[in-house]
């Protein structure tokens, strides 16, 4: 898979571009704040319908275009793919009449109007930062967040059972809410009301526990190989996925040095059935304590996921350099993963990794990279990549949203 051409209108401060992609690395070079980033970024946006670097799509709009009576952007890639070429686009459209404002999506594939849900997919992307350390360190809801990214990309199945989960637990919530108020009123709720959106929620529930754990197992078993290459083996690398509503809850809070050592691949796999029935179970378990809270308390809006180098979780007891191993494993797994999934290598992005990493896992990394279809990387140091990597590169030099071509590549 390989994007041959962009074009972009209003976004970020490209007022207007149109470039065509060659295959292989392209090396976006240049002072800081000049559109490198904004350049990924809008790969990443038309791949996944969301930016990487804000939660807010009116933010994505040129500030030069917001005094137009319709501001716009739009975004619009050419890929080639196993399938043949395909024609992604991407309009964002913020209408206003004059007291306030709304900002429209559209999404066309080929010229006809499709749904969000459909964009994913289309294009399929691993996006590599120097941000990803708070896959390690930060929230789980980072991490819940990466898989899902990464399962919507491939799964449309996983992606339908994950807007389906989201709609029947905002209703449930509801439903919980209310019957909180009437206890506090001293009134006896209609819990039977609750039996339906059980059901619902933890068919949806189901789906989405089991993607998630074939893909943590599947990640596990690849990540551990480039974990070892540079770490050696001295050390052991586990990522444990932890549902929200296991049969046997995983110990409260965060890890301890005395954890199990037990990854994805040591627990077992149930059937999509037998998670919709003991989810069940575990709603039933709850109800009193969800009623009095007035929300659901368990299901994977609380699943976690954990790396564990020699039993110990590393968003805890990890250095820098053990997080930045395991980050660097864990993308080298999903590029590598995802290939033998779709039959064909996503588009890699790296933003200023190389920054980011020492010599040897920088070197790693390049040497890895190799054979991948199209990789965009950033950098606003280019003599950190070695010699041969940039020579054989097509090197765009990024200044004040324009792009000059300093070497086509070899």
């Amino acid at each position: 898979m390989h994007i041959s051409h962009l074009s972009l209108t209003n976004f970020r401060n490209y007022a207007r571009l149109e470039v065509s992609f060659p295959r292989g690395v392209i090396a976006l070079f240049g002072d800081n704040a000049q559109g490198k980033t904004s350049l990924l970024e809008a790969v990443y946006y038309l791949a996944t319908s969301r930016s990487p670097y804000t939660t807010s799509d009116r933010q994505l709009i040129n500030w030069l275009a917001e005094n137009d009576p319709l501001s716009f952007a739009r975004l619009v890639a050419e890929v080639h793919t196993k399938d043949g070429l395909k024609r992604v686009e991407v309009t964002l459209l913020n209408e206003s009449n004059g007291r306030s404002s709304r900002l429209k999506k559209e999404i066309r594939i080929n010229g006809i109007s499709r749904r969000v849900m459909d964009l994913l997919g289309q294009i399929r992307v691993v996006l590599f930062l120097p941000q990803d350390m708070s896959l390690v360190e930060g929230p789980p809801s980072e991490r819940r967040r990466y898989l899902n990214v990464t399962l919507c990309q491939t799964d449309p199945a996983y992606c339908y059972a994950l807007s389906q989960y989201d709609k029947v637990l905002h209703q449930r919530n509801a439903l919980l809410k209310q019957f909180q108020e009437q206890s506090q009123r001293g009134q006896r709720p209609d819990i039977s009301q609750l039996a339906y959106w059980d059901e619902q929620l933890a068919a949806s529930g189901a789906a989405i526990v089991a993607g998630r754990y074939k893909l943590v197992r599947e990640l596990e078993r690849r990540a551990q190989k480039v974990h070892a290459d540079l770490s050696g083996e001295g050390e052991h690398l586990r990522l444990r996925y932890e549902p929200g509503f296991d049969a046997t809850p995983a110990p409260q809070g965060q890890m301890s040095f005395d954890v199990k050592d037990l990854g994805a691949s040591a627990l077992p796999a149930l059937p999509v059935p037998e998670i919709a029935r003991l989810f069940r179970a575990a709603l039933a378990q709850r109800r009193g304590e969800e009623i009095k809270r007035g929300l659901t308390t368990i299901g994977p809006q609380r699943d976690e996921f954990r790396f564990l180098v020699n039993g110990r979780d590393l968003g805890l007891y990890g250095s820098r350099g053990q997080g930045r191993t395991a980050v660097l494993a864990l993308k080298l797994a999903e590029l590598d993963w995802m290939k033998d999934t779709t039959g064909e290598s996503p588009i890699l992005l790296l933003d200023e990794v190389a920054a980011e990493l020492d010599p040897h896992r920088r070197a790693y990394l390049l040497e890895r990279i190799g054979d991948v279809e199209q990789v965009i990387v950033t950098t606003a140091e280019p003599d950190l990549m070695n010699e041969s990597f940039m020579k054989e590169a097509a090197q765009w030099r990024v200044h004040a949203g324009t792009i000059q071509v300093v070497n086509g590549g070899e």
